[in-house]
């Protein structure tokens, strides 16, 4: 008796260009080794997923990753065929060094075209100036008119505002966000851009959206019986998300991508009972002091980020995420503009945002308990 065929892997639109699978391998993690990157690769078509993205800030990734791409080619072609590649330049480049960058790019990689490439950390003003009219712009036509690139997207970290106004240019076919079970304030942003053909890319749904892999007992408890990061998954992609990226380190780091594969739909109803538990939770322990993120707060005139420092507050005390939390805010101020740069000290109790907030939250008083539980320590020096 034979056994009847595998059902094939899901893919989605993603743009214009080739449909991707709902993970995506980020390579950023793997690049102890070029056999490191080349078990990472294999672990992650076996698990069905065809979408890798790199970057040249990630190191050796892409030196890493052209040599098991040319390795898979001479193996299994057609797997090497089925792969999408997204790679990234940063913004603020001169035409020239933008097209040596690409074309440096494609070397590493051994490939004659991307099919993404993507303006990365479109974080600023300055930097969606510089991808709509200025070098980047041309560097951005160059490469679609030479046929070295399929389309054109950008990754941020900056506003909604910033978002939405490139999303609304015109300019890019895809876009990688920050998008969270713990974080959903971007997601009206994301449904929008896929309703207009624009694909989305969940930027780290387990790291940057809680350390979900290491969750604390406070949240192992509100998601259970499931673990957070299958949770954050099932959430995201039943949202509609394009791929959700996942840094893997070691094959094993595709075990949630293997095991999910295929599955449909992605939230059952004992999956959607196990959020309402843990929003439940969350509003349990916060109380009257929940912060909606609403952002009616801003602008702060001291250009404090409230919802940002507020949202912090609500994963410290609503799920005991403290070491992510005070991870995240101690890292406010030296990031440059990939992070918040001021932090909640800067309050000067003014109360212009106190008749703002709808739900009458004592913002100035919130703000300094915010710091007083997450801020370092200063470290007493050993010497001077």
């Amino acid at each position: 008796m034979t056994s009847p065929p595998a059902a094939p892997f899901e893919r989605r639109p993603f743009g214009r260009g080739p449909a991707v699978s709902p993970f995506c391998l980020g390579t950023m993690r793997a690049t102890g080794s070029p056999s490191q990157m080349a078990a990472v690769l294999d672990a992650a078509i076996a698990a069905g997923i065809n979408h890798v993205e790199t970057a040249p800030a990630y190191g050796a990734a892409e030196l890493y990753l052209g040599q098991a791409l040319k390795t898979l080619s001479a193996r299994d072609a057609e797997a090497h065929h089925q792969l999408v590649i997204t790679s990234k330049v940063l913004p603020g480049l001169t035409l020239n060094d933008g097209q040596q960058q690409l074309r440096a790019i494609l070397e590493r990689l051994g490939l004659p075209r991307l099919h993404n490439l993507a303006v990365h950390g479109l974080n600023r003003p300055e930097h969606l100036h510089w991808a709509l009219e200025g070098p980047g712009a041309e560097l951005l036509a160059w490469a679609l008119g030479e046929g070295l690139v399929g389309q054109v997207g950008f990754s941020s970290h900056g506003s909604n505002t910033l978002i939405e106004q490139a999303l609304a240019s015109g300019r890019f076919d895809f876009c990688s966000l920050h998008l969270h079970l713990l974080d959903p304030a971007r997601l009206p942003i994301a449904r929008a851009a896929l309703a207009s053909g624009i694909g989305v890319l969940a930027i780290s749904p387990a790291d940057k959206g809680g350390r979900l892999y290491a969750p604390s007992p406070e949240l192992l408890a509100d998601c259970a019986p499931f673990q957070p990061l299958e949770l954050a998954y099932r959430f995201l992609l039943d949202q509609g998300i394009s791929t959700l990226s996942l840094g893997a380190e070691h094959p094993s780091d595709l075990s949630f991508a293997a095991a999910l594969s295929g599955v449909s739909p992605w939230l059952e109803p004992q999956h959607r009972a196990a959020l309402q538990r843990l929003s439940a939770a969350r509003q349990e322990r916060l109380g009257s002091e929940a912060c909606g993120q609403c952002r009616a707060c801003l602008p702060c005139p001291s250009s404090v980020p409230i919802p940002e420092l507020l949202r912090l507050r609500n994963l410290a005390i609503g799920h005991g995420m403290t070491a992510f939390t005070q991870e995240r805010y101690n890292l406010i101020g030296r990031a440059g503009h990939w992070w918040e740069a001021v932090d909640a000290s800067a309050c000067q109790r003014c109360g212009d945002c106190l008749p703002r907030c709808p739900h009458q939250l004592p913002i100035p008083d919130l703000l300094a308990d915010t710091h007083q539980r997450l801020a370092a320590a200063p470290r007493r020096r050993l010497w001077g």
